[in-house]
């Protein structure tokens, strides 16, 4: 069941991602959630690097967030060069 909700809550955080990035990002269903989801784990490595979370411990909705803007904003980057 737990991956069920990472699924749910990594959508919903790739589609907000989506929402507060200013142009248009060509993603179907599955890539949100992989973006939601990815981003979700880049923030919790990212603030356990830095010691913002314990170990062990995920990153908050806003770290989320952020961490898919920042692998959004990448995947632009990276496919405007093709």
């Amino acid at each position: 069941m737990q991956i069920v909700w990472m699924v749910v809550v990594g959508f919903i955080v790739g589609l907000v991602a989506r929402a507060v990035m200013p142009g248009s990002q060509n993603l179907g269903i599955v890539l949100t959630s992989v973006l939601g989801i990815v981003g979700s784990l880049v923030a919790g490595f990212l603030g356990q690097a830095l010691g913002l979370y314990p170990p062990g411990a995920g990153a908050g909705f806003i770290a989320s967030v952020v961490g898919a803007l920042v692998l959004l904003f990448i995947y632009g980057k990276v496919k405007g060069r093709g």
